[in-house]
């Protein structure tokens, strides 16, 4: 049987169609992603307001502001508890395609990589203006502190599925939620999972971060260019 270019071209084209429709379909992200993503975000935008110099911020907005701050942070971290989907997406039959697999490692690489550099990123910022206040000994405890708030934080995320606006909704029962977890065994054991995860990503991205300021900034460059020129 002969068949036609024509006819192949056609199938050809048919077969990439399918192909890209599969790709989109992998990679494209879930609901709950896109929501996880934005709230990530939240931090980290307030405190660019927040926390930067000469911000004309009233102290009436700004103790306020730096509560939603603190209760948004969370969000941030808990994005790394999605590998979950991950999982659930590869664990697939029949088994995904390598491409397919490589597709979805670089979406959820990224996702985490944004996620937890919001966190990051919030927390540097409010440790460059405690020390533009002369409080840089507060930064490393306010770190310990804060990685702990959001690791329970997680949890009740995670695990209890609470949110942050549940604050404002329903107080009594996160409170109550969050009282009998602290005091239960399970819960203080996975807390502390998500409490050594986020410390050692923390300190990694920040060291990172600090690695590259240091590159970037005019000092290096000028010092780099000095050597050069000797």
């Amino acid at each position: 049987m002969i068949v036609s270019p024509h006819l192949a071209t056609i199938d050809i084209h048919a077969a990439l169609a399918q192909t890209l429709d599969k790709a989109l379909n992998i990679i494209r992200p879930d609901f709950h992603m896109g929501l996880d993503f934005s709230l990530a975000l939240i931090p980290l935008l307030i405190a660019l307001l927040i926390f930067r110099h000469h911000n004309g911020i009233s102290p009436l907005l700004w103790w306020p502001s730096l509560v939603i701050f603190l209760l948004f942070l969370p969000n941030a971290p808990y994005v790394i508890t999605d590998v979950i989907h991950f999982v659930a997406k590869v664990r697939v039959t029949p088994p995904l395609p390598i491409w397919a697999m490589s597709l979805l490692l670089l979406e959820y690489f990224i996702y985490f990589f944004i996620g937890m550099e919001c966190f990051v990123l919030s927390l540097m910022l409010w440790g460059r203006a405690l020390k533009r206040h002369g409080h840089g000994w507060l930064i490393l405890p306010l770190e310990i502190a804060v990685i702990s708030l959001s690791a329970f934080g997680i949890y009740l995320g995670r695990v209890d599925r609470l949110n942050t606006w549940d604050v404002a909704i329903d107080p009594e029962h996160l409170l109550n939620q969050a009282l009998r977890d602290a005091l239960n065994p399970k819960p203080q054991e996975m807390t502390l999972l998500f409490f050594i995860a986020i410390t050692l990503i923390y300190f990694l991205l920040k060291g990172a971060n600090c690695f590259i300021a240091i590159l970037l900034s005019p000092h290096s460059r000028g010092s780099t260019i000095m050597h050069k020129g000797e």
